[in-house]
């Protein structure tokens, strides 16, 4: 195998609803930066795989609407290395669709799927296992995933059970858990046999094409019939119109779970799935009393375990409130509970109801 083989597909077409009022239709979270190291989730992702992936095997995979966003923050790519869903289909077609569009390229591709937002604290030590994990696949028609072994029982995140060892870090799966509730999360990371599941993937592209065939047939079908047309100026009129046609199914539920050939190379990297405001309070530093401020000044008096994220350049002065989150973006302040985060989604659903678009 040699580096020209290795491929990377970013998918970066979310809104990141549990981000909102920061995250909006117009700019998701991936297009942020959240941290203030001046490049956004995106482009962090991309920098990082970009060290062990040559620029020009770089894929974004984007909803049509965010061209002009990944162009902008991703100026070196070409317009064919961006993928343009016209309409939202979850990640099995998503996967499918950039597979055959790479094995047009290099029918010898080895290709590594990763979502845009996630964080990883050790670099180092995460490229090495997806270098190591590349050469796995390379060798064998295998479908590789990424665990992350547990610090707590973490009910928003899913889970994978390991069965046999297969080679130095790889692993058999014997089961797939979504997010399961917190009693069952503690069983898990006190048996040792369960690992986060981080939403990478990695393989050869004619062992995931092959898959999508066997479990997903009717995906394949719309797919494959464009297969004249990836790699040329074809290619965007096929998807235009036939993308819409496909199943709205998740590579987990539509692949994982079912395939025969699905094995876990586990690591500990500093990984995180930046979804929500709880992990990003989580991942940033606290003072004394343990609130989170993010770009604004404060003064705070008897607060404590509170998230506060205003526009930058203005002030929040906050007295007696205890696991907040106070968040302002453009023209929404939202101020709710920290631990109730899962009904932001129902806040955004309300308010585009009620108020229309302008404010998601």
């Amino acid at each position: 195998m040699t580096n020209k083989d290795n491929y990377c597909v970013i998918m970066g077409g979310g809104i990141g609803s549990r981000f909102w009022p920061f995250s909006r239709k117009t700019l998701p979270k991936q297009f942020l930066d959240f941290f203030g190291t001046g490049r956004s989730l995106l482009q962090q992702t991309f920098d990082r795989f970009n060290k062990i992936i040559p620029a020009e095997n770089i894929f974004i995979v984007t909803n049509a609407m965010y061209a002009d966003l990944v162009k902008e923050q991703l100026p070196g790519l070409k317009s064919e290395q961006i993928l343009l869903e016209p309409t939202r289909r979850n990640t099995a077609p998503c996967i499918t669709w950039a597979a055959y569009h790479i094995r047009a390229l290099n029918p010898d591709a080895n290709i590594v799927v990763a979502p845009s937002d996630h964080l990883i604290l050790k670099e180092g030590d995460f490229l090495d296992t997806i270098e190591k994990g590349l050469y796995f696949v390379s060798q064998s028609n295998k479908l590789l995933t990424l665990g992350i072994k547990p610090n707590r029982p973490e009910t928003g995140y899913g889970y994978i059970q390991i069965a046999e060892k297969e080679a130095e870090n790889f692993y058999k799966v014997k089961t797939f858990t979504e997010k399961p509730e917190l009693e069952l999360a503690k069983v898990f990371v006190e048996s040792g046999e369960f690992y986060w599941n981080s939403g990478l993937f990695i393989w050869n592209v004619n062992t995931i094409i092959t898959a999508v065939e066997e479990l997903i047939p009717e995906l394949a079908e719309i797919l494959a019939e464009g297969e004249s047309a990836y790699g040329t100026s074809k290619e965007s009129a096929f998807i235009d119109s036939h993308f819409p046609a496909c199943p709205n199914v998740s590579i987990d539920f539509g692949i994982m779970e079912k395939a025969n050939n699905v094995y876990v190379s586990l690591g500990d990297f500093g990984w995180s799935d930046l979804g929500t405001w709880g992990s990003l309070y989580d991942l940033s530093p606290k003072d004394l009393d343990k609130n989170v401020v993010l770009k604004c000044q404060s003064i705070i008096y008897d607060g404590r375990d509170n998230i506060i994220a205003l526009p930058e350049g203005k002030l929040a002065v906050i007295e007696g409130l205890e696991g907040y989150l106070i968040a302002e973006s453009d023209n929404v302040l939202l101020i709710c509970k920290k631990d109730e985060e899962h009904a932001i989604r129902k806040y955004v659903n309300d308010a585009q109801i009620k108020l229309g678009d302008d404010y998601i």
